[in-house]
C-alpha cells in the first residue's frame, strides 16, 4: 500500500477537539492502493493524546522532551512512512475527500499542495478567506512573489499543506521560527517545486480561545515579526540563487 503520513502536534488538548480531529481523518476515503497513518506527537511526555483517543492501529503515537510545534512535526516526520506527509493541527477538522484529492494533486506531476480553508468559528459558524486564489497549478515562484508582495502574507493557507516525504526532508522539515513554520516550509517548498491549489474546502481551521497558535498580538510583535520574515526571505533567496545558478 503507498501512505500518506497525517502529523499532527499535541500539546495539552481540548479532547473534544482532538477527537473531532480523529473522526474527521477517520471518515477519510482514500484511492485504491492507498492507507493513510496518524503520526501523533506529543510536545512533551504526559501521555495525554493516547487517554483522549480511542485505539486504531493507524494511530501512532510519539513523544519528547518539550521543544516546541516546529520540533514536535519533525520528530514526527523522522517516523513517517508515507510517501506524502500531511500537517493536520490537533484542533482542526479535514473536509471529506480532501485526502483523496491532495493524492490525486501531487499524482498529476507538481510536488505539494494545498487547499482553500475555512475558519471554524466558536459558534460553529464557517467564515470564507478574503482574496482564494483559482484552483489550479502554481509554478515556482508564484507563492514566493505574492508573499512579498502582500506584506508577507500567503495567498493559500500553509496548515493545508500536503507535500512529499523526501521534499520536506531535503527542506529540514518544518522552519524552527515561532508561529511561522509551516509557512518556512511552504515558501521553500514552492521556490523549488510546482506546486497546486485545491478550491475546494479541504479544512476548517478552528478559531477558538485556547488556540496555540498565536494569532493576537504576539504573534505580530514587530521586532519577532520581522526577524522571522527575514529569515524566511532569505533562505527563499538562497534557495532562488541555487536553482538559477544549475539552470
Amino acid at each position: 500500500m503507498r501512505m500518506i503520513s497525517v502529523i499532527t502536534a499535541v500539546y495539552d488538548p481540548e479532547p473534544g477537539h482532538l477527537l473531532e480531529a480523529y473522526r474527521s481523518l477517520a471518515s477519510q476515503e482514500l484511492p485504491d492502493g492507498w492507507a493513510w497513518e496518524w503520526l501523533v506527537q506529543e510536545d512533551g511526555r504526559t501521555g495525554v493524546a493516547r487517554d483522549v483517543l480511542p485505539p486504531d492501529e493507524r494511530v501512532v503515537h510519539g513523544s519528547g522532551r518539550k521543544g516546541g510545534v516546529a520540533i514536535t512535526r519533525n520528530l514526527a516526520l523522522s517516523r513517517a512512512r508515507g510517501e506524502l506527509v500531511k500537517n493536520l493541527d490537533q484542533d482542526d477538522v479535514l473536509t471529506p475527500g480532501v485526502l483523496a484529492r491532495d493524492v490525486a494533486a501531487i499524482g498529476s506531476g507538481v510536488q505539494w499542495t494545498t487547499s482553500r480553508a475555512l475558519d471554524l468559528m466558536p459558534d460553529g459558524s464557517l467564515v470564507e478567506f478574503d482574496g482564494d486564489l483559482a484552483g489550479g497549478r502554481l509554478e515556482p515562484g508564484v507563492v514566493l512573489d505574492h508573499w512579498r508582495r502582500n506584506d508577507f502574507r500567503l495567498p493559500v493557507h500553509p496548515t493545508t499543506m500536503c507535500l512529499r516525504r523526501d521534499l520536506a526532508v531535503l527542506l529540514g522539515g518544518w522552519m524552527a521560527v515561532p508561529g511561522s513554520d509551516d509557512t518556512g516550509l511552504l515558501i521553500a517548498a514552492s521556490v523549488l517545486t510546482a506546486g497546486f491549489f485545491e478550491s475546494a474546502v479541504g479544512l476548517h481551521y478552528r478559531k477558538w480561545p485556547g488556540q496555540g497558535s498565536a494569532s493576537g498580538s504576539a504573534h505580530y510583535e514587530t521586532v519577532e515579526w520581522n526577524a522571522r520574515m527575514k529569515l524566511i526571505n532569505e533562505r527563499a533567496e538562497a534557495l532562488q540563487s541555487m536553482v538559477d545558478t544549475r539552470a
